[in-house]
């Protein structure tokens, strides 16, 4: 195996080791913040036990690991090039004719490499884990109102109904129908609808299908509904078809508002998900921007790379090394503020959303080769 080969993948090792140990110090000091909260919030809760809390607490690890990522990185490889640098391990390489672009191959395939195994398979556990977690967390530490979900095409909602039991719940499904313009917001129309209408302690009480039901909003009152709907009772004999109002705490809004966030979708559910959502006429902007934002992932761990290895190679005996470092870090926070500010235009479509999404990996991509460039053959 020829040096410059061998020095890359001992760079590339080095670097890897320094990231995978930066992640997981980071991630558990987050979520030791995030646990402490979850326990002052449980504090008034008598059901919310300690095991609960700290269930939620681990089932928001991925969540948290995902966000840290591109920080990890960064600081990873700060630590591992300013480590091979001290040693004069990168001068000697340098010396024997290697240069910066040779052994920096191998760090950036690793980036590469952890952007898209982070996206690809960490997304979907940490999708699946987050929404456990924040189904627990609306159930023992919040007062949920609606749980809504959308899945087959089929809008769910749960509510509650206590024209049959004072403790009672409705379980109503159907299908959005799509227009050609957008829904409006004071109703919502469904189609093939279901209602399940159950006691407190989830016993059957009645079912009723229609063809068709609206969501009628007055004075921010909503009210389901139905024409020509037929109810069958718990000897499921069939009423007459007639008109049947449901009165609910529901709105198109809140209704929009509630539906599942981008984090808790798997990466390969949501471009299915995100066509669902438009054909019932709700926006899709926050999902689309999520999406994009793992398409870029690793682009953007790419970037976090190549901007440690600029700003931590620079010689000990030519001093301005702690202020190297120090704009290092500053350049990976700014890159964050970037990337909250470009995806808060996106939200609110003053930024296309692909833009609104790739602008912090590009730009950081191209900072970081700027550097590399003046440092290397500059």
């Amino acid at each position: 195996m020829s040096l410059p080969l061998t020095f890359t993948l001992y760079v590339a090792r080095r670097f890897t080791g320094m990231v995978l140990a930066m992640l997981l110090a980071l991630t558990g000091l987050v979520s030791l913040f995030d646990f402490i909260e979850l326990l002052r919030r449980a504090a008034t809760r008598a059901e919310a036990s300690f095991g609960i809390v700290a269930t939620i607490g681990a089932l928001r690890l991925p969540f948290m690991a995902m966000q840290i990522l591109p920080f990890a990185v960064l600081l990873g490889g700060i630590i591992a090039f300013w480590r091979l640098s001290r040693s004069s391990e990168l001068v000697v390489a340098r010396a024997a004719g290697i240069s910066a672009w040779g052994f920096l191959t191998g760090p950036a395939v690793v980036a590469l490499l952890i952007g898209v195994i982070a996206t690809s398979g960490i997304s979907p556990l940490s999708s699946a884990m987050l929404a456990r977690a924040e189904r627990l967390d609306g159930i023992y530490l919040r007062n949920a109102s609606g749980i809504t979900a959308l899945a087959g095409g089929r809008l769910w909602l749960r509510q509650a109904d206590r024209a049959l039991d004072p403790q009672g719940v409705a379980i109503l499904a159907g299908r959005p129908a799509v227009n050609s313009n957008r829904i409006e917001r004071a109703a919502l129309k469904l189609d093939d609808v279901s209602v399940w209408r159950l006691s407190g302690d989830d016993k059957p009480l009645a079912r009723v299908e229609a063809p068709h039901a609206e969501l009628q909003s007055h004075g921010g009152v909503g009210e389901w509904v139905l024409e020509n709907a037929v109810t069958f009772g718990q000897d499921r004999r069939a009423s007459d078809p007639g008109r049947i109002a449901l009165p609910t705490d529901l709105t198109p809004d809140r209704i929009e508002d509630s539906f599942a966030s981008p984090d808790t979708l798997s990466f390969w559910a949501l471009p299915g998900f995100i066509r669902v959502l438009e054909s019932a006429g709700f926006s899709a902007v926050r999902h689309r921007l999520h999406y994009q934002s793992l398409l870029a992932l690793p682009v953007l761990a790419l970037a976090m790379a190549l901007l440690s290895a600029g700003f931590s190679m620079r010689q000990a005996r030519r001093g301005g090394v702690a202020q190297m470092l120090g704009l290092g870090v500053a350049a990976g926070f700014a890159l964050f503020v970037l990337d909250r500010v470009a995806g808060e235009f996106g939200e609110t479509g003053t930024l296309p959303v692909a833009l609104a999404a790739w602008a912090p990996a590009l730009a950081g991509l191209l900072l970081a080769l700027t550097l590399l460039l003046h440092l290397e053959d500059g």
